[in-house]
């Protein structure tokens, strides 16, 4: 494994994007998938693109509340992405935009994002798991990984899976990058932060970059629970897995320099597909974010 530091700076290239001329809708942008180890690019990566590539359309100040979207075809690794924004409606006190991403001249990911002017109301936070053990105690995946092998995992996965996805990933209970570690049950939690401070996107407010960052990170584990109920590591030879759909609600803002808790669950297995959710928390207890992704899962 290299000996450079790990960074976040794997998720800011990715959500830089450049202004190009609409060949669709009313505003373009394109973006670079990052590298890593797998035949098709991260699906993270295209999420949190495109929600930048929305927030850039919106100049009014709404801030972005929720994004619904489909993964259409793979996305090829280190190759531009093309996105076409949409301006389908700009009201007083929410704006809809729709967002299509293109590569090699075919629709690859579509999603409908929404903004809100946001207004005074009553609040309301989901329980936060206190019985979780905090980060502090729990071993990074460098550490877990750095004496271990098998499997599927290669020199690459496992440089991937310590420090090449720009966050730092700990797991209650253990991984399951080699073995499901712990008992088989429907749920876990994670925590993670950032290798390093954020750095600043062009186009982008911190809190937005913020924002775009949740999309980022949130694919990376979504479907853990249904592979660790279903005794699915991801270095099972023969194993694939994809991204199918995928829907997110963002409750609150949150500055991400600390450590957020995904508390995370399975929903139900079949038919070659597993369903996720998952809630973002604050060590303060406060609820930012909710996830829900369907997956393509087919062991040998």
């Amino acid at each position: 494994m290299s000996g450079t530091p790990p960074t976040s700076a794997v998720f800011t290239a990715a959500v830089t994007l450049k202004p190009a001329q609409p060949e669709h809708f009313d505003l373009a942008f394109t973006a670079t998938t990052q590298p890593c180890p797998w035949p098709k690019a991260y699906g993270g990566d295209l999420v949190a693109q495109a929600a930048a590539a929305a927030m850039r359309s919106v100049t009014d100040g709404k801030s972005l509340h929720s994004m619904h979207s489909y993964f259409l075809r793979p996305a090829d690794i280190g190759a531009e992405v093309r996105y076409e924004v949409e301006v389908v409606r700009d009201g007083r006190g929410y704006s809809t935009r729709q967002v299509r991403g293109y590569q090699n001249g075919k629709p690859l990911y579509v999603c409908l994002a929404g903004f809100a002017a946001g207004g005074a109301g009553a609040a309301f936070d989901a329980a936060f798991a206190d019985d979780v053990p905090g980060p502090e105690t729990l071993p990074s995946s460098a550490e877990y990984l750095a004496e271990r092998d098998g499997g599927s995992m290669t020199k690459e996965s496992k440089a991937y899976w310590s420090g090449g996805r720009s966050f730092d990933m700990r797991h209650v209970p253990g991984p399951v990058y080699l073995t499901v570690e712990g008992e088989r049950l429907p749920h876990q939690a994670v925590w993670l932060r950032p290798f390093d401070p954020l750095r600043p996107v062009d186009g982008l407010t911190d809190a937005q970059r913020d924002l775009a960052a949740l999309a980022y990170v949130c694919d990376y584990t979504i479907l853990e629970p249904v592979l660790r109920v279903l005794d699915l590591p991801w270095a099972r030879p023969g194993l694939v897995t994809a991204s199918l759909d995928h829907a997110m609600w963002f409750h609150r803002p949150g500055p991400l320099g600390d450590w957020l808790l995904y508390v995370q669950e399975a929903v139900a297995a079949d038919a070659g597909r597993g369903l996720g959710t998952g809630r973002f928390f604050t060590r303060d207890h406060r609820h930012l974010a909710t996830v829900v992704q369907e997956g393509l899962i087919r062991p040998t």
